[in-house]
């Protein structure tokens, strides 16, 4: 029993002692393996044709040294002792019935076609097939006798983890395939949830009920689950994994499905099941007549070009095929990064004929800014530079009131004066009645651009179309809760929370970006859009399913053995427990099932624009306090909960 239990069962010693020889030793073995069944199948052609074993002397020995010496030549030019014989596949049989046909015709044609007194004409056609049939045999059973072997020292030698597949499907079977000579990961079975599967076999694997999967992990040490469900819901696939969560065990999915039916999969394409695999929802196709109206073909201008939003909307700008993508921003590093990535993207995409410029600038450099617009002429411009941490922008209240809202008056006017056609802002929930600087300034920027859409002294031959885009948080975002959970849990906690009671929404940066552009091509000027953000998410929530994602447990006073403390911190300056999307109640639908339309009061730009002069002269005075009471008379709704801190004026 001891020989079973460490993998050397009766046969598998000396497999393992030929595994241990060096690799020439095992070619020369092969060699002379191939040699032996030259001259049986010789002998075996004789019995067949004459029905008697004989001894081969004479001329009747002439088959033997023809066929050494045309086979091993043959053989050894076409390959087939570079194979390693334990991963022996279809691939490697195919060279063996190559290089056999191409011996059998030489082999027949000295045999049969010419013939050879004394050897019957019968040999040189049933050697060749004996051969094929001899060789094809012994790679076979090599590559079980030795894989077998092979495994038995792995498992031996390597500790491996052992796993589960969620999913009985094509995806499953395929992925068990794809492991099955990891050695690092050892698939035990399956996990479905249809009654009808549960408890079969399939490819020498059983078939658990989900509900067995705490058992599994006691008494079998499962301690990773590998979804294989490609098609179900995030719905759906949320409800499977807050299930197999209460299992403590880790959950991975395959995110290249196309690699997965190649048969490509290894360890390192798994990667853990993330919260932005749940929170998101199922896309839906967008409308390519809108994808198209502003892009395709058309020069198109970001800014803000490197941060989450303005990267993402780039990305799917560069495959709707623009005649050239301006990408302004004023973080190098950042314009570095994406445009590296665009470049990688549109040769992978055939799409080199897009010109690609990384612009280094600021959107309050209105010189730079207008250089630029004169230059290359855009005629869509996706304004997503921004400031957007709320707690930053509270302690720096010049500076994102400056970028925030001047920026946009920067770049709308200039847009005007320089002919784009579509200016389309990216905005935020936090602009809805806001408590705080960032939310205010954003504000302000739609304000602006509402004002300046609607304005009865428009200049000569102004036909910028203004439009602005309003949602929630991004999932995965700088500056989100997400990323910050995750590092905090990587980092053994404790997880921060500011409120119990705290919801906002959340949503994919594909499918944001996605609706930005189709919602910026149905505007018909002066528009404020609204996305449909779905149903809203406790963060409290959230911080413990991102804990229990990660195969840990919550440590509260339910469970003070768990692994990861949750801390309820307070909320920060500026925050609030809820978002919202409208100021009023007056929302109208559109022909997109995801994207709304709000009406929303305005300042007309003859009012505006000497209380913007006006502002810009309380920034340049730096007074925190004077900027915030000013923003109050300018922005309804802005009540802000929390005092004036400053950093930049700290020290006065």
């Amino acid at each position: 029993m001891a020989s079973r239990t460490d993998g050397r069962k009766p046969g598998n010693r000396y497999a393992i002692r030929l595994l241990a020889l060096p690799r020439v030793a095992k070619r020369v073995l092969a060699v002379l393996v191939d040699a032996s069944l030259c001259v049986l199948t010789v002998w075996l052609a004789y019995y067949l044709r004459l029905d008697e074993w004989v001894p081969l002397s004479g001329i009747m020995w002439l088959p033997v040294p023809v066929s050494l010496a045309l086979a091993l030549p043959i053989f050894i030019t076409m390959g087939l002792y570079r194979a390693i014989f334990r991963y022996a596949g279809l691939s490697a049989f195919v060279t063996v019935v190559q290089a056999v046909a191409i011996y059998g015709l030489a082999f027949m044609t000295i045999f049969t076609a010419v013939s050879v007194p004394g050897v019957p004409r019968t040999v040189g056609i049933l050697q060749p097939l004996l051969l094929l049939i001899a060789v094809a045999l012994s790679r076979m059973g090599t590559r079980y006798w030795l894989g077998d072997a092979y495994r038995s020292i792995l498992r031996t030698n390597a500790s491996q983890t052992r796993v589960v597949i969620y999913g009985a499907g094509t995806a499953g079977r395929q992925l068990a395939a794809a492991l099955s000579n990891s050695n690092e990961l050892k698939v035990h079975g399956f996990l479905d949830d249809d009654p009808l599967l549960q408890g079969s076999i399939m490819n020498g694997l059983p078939i658990y009920n989900p509900q067995d999967l705490p058992g599994l992990v006691e008494t079998v040490g499962i301690r990773d689950v590998l979804l294989a469900i490609p098609s179900v819901s995030r719905k759906r696939r949320a409800e499977i994994a807050d299930q197999l969560s209460k299992a403590k065990v880790t959950i991975r999915t395959v995110p290249d499905l196309t690699a997965l039916a190649q048969g490509h999969i290894t360890v390192s394409a798994l990667r853990e099941l993330q919260i932005e695999d749940l929170l998101g929802r199922d896309a839906i196709a967008p409308d390519k007549n809108l994808l198209d109206k502003s892009i395709r073909g058309k020069v198109v201008l970001v800014t803000g070009a490197g941060g989450s939003i303005g990267s993402e909307l780039c990305r799917q700008i560069l495959v709707n095929g623009p005649a050239g993508l301006l990408l302004y921003e004023q973080s190098e590093y950042s314009l570095y990064a994406i445009h590296s990535e665009l470049m990688h993207i549109a040769e992978k995409a055939g799409l080199s004929d897009v010109r690609l410029v990384p612009i280094l600038g600021n959107v309050n450099d209105e010189k730079r800014l207008r250089h630029v617009l004169q230059t290359w002429k855009p005629q869509t411009l996706y304004h997503a530079a921004a400031y957007k941490h709320v707690p930053m922008v509270e302690v720096n209240v010049a500076a994102g009131v400056c970028n925030n809202a001047f920026g946009t008056l920067t770049a709308a006017l200039a847009a005007i004066d320089l002919g784009v056609s579509d200016f389309v802002l990216i905005s935020t929930d936090k602009a809805v009645r806001p408590p705080n600087v960032m939310g205010a300034s954003k504000r302000l920027a739609e304000m602006i651009l509402q004002a300046l859409a609607h304005r009865t002294d428009k200049p000569a031959g102004s036909c910028t179309n203004f439009s602005m885009v309003r949602f929630g948080n991004v999932l995965g975002s700088s500056g989100s809760v997400v990323p910050l959970f995750r590092q905090q849990i990587l980092d053994g906690g404790p997880v921060t929370v500011t409120d119990p009671e705290v919801t906002r929404y959340f949503m994919t940066i594909p499918e944001a970006a996605q609706l930005v552009i189709q919602a910026g091509a149905m505007s018909e000027g002066g528009d404020v859009f609204l996305l449909d953000m779905g149903e809203p998410v406790k963060i409290i929530d959230l911080a413990y399913r991102m804990v229990e994602l990660s195969g840990l447990t919550v440590q509260d006073e339910m469970h003070p053995d768990g692994d990861i403390a949750i801390s309820i911190i307070g909320l920060r300056p500026g925050e609030k427990l809820y978002e919202e999307l409208l100021i009023g109640d007056n929302v109208q639908t559109t022909d997109h099932p995801r994207i709304m339309k709000g009406s929303e009061d305005f300042l007309p730009w003859t009012q505006l624009e000497p209380r913007l002069v006006a502002l810009d002269t309380v920034l340049r005075r730096n007074d925190p306090a004077e900027i915030r009471a000013y923003l109050q008379e300018l922005v309804s709704g802005y009540k802000p909960n929390g005092e004036v801190c400053d950093l930049p004026s700290a020290a006065q």
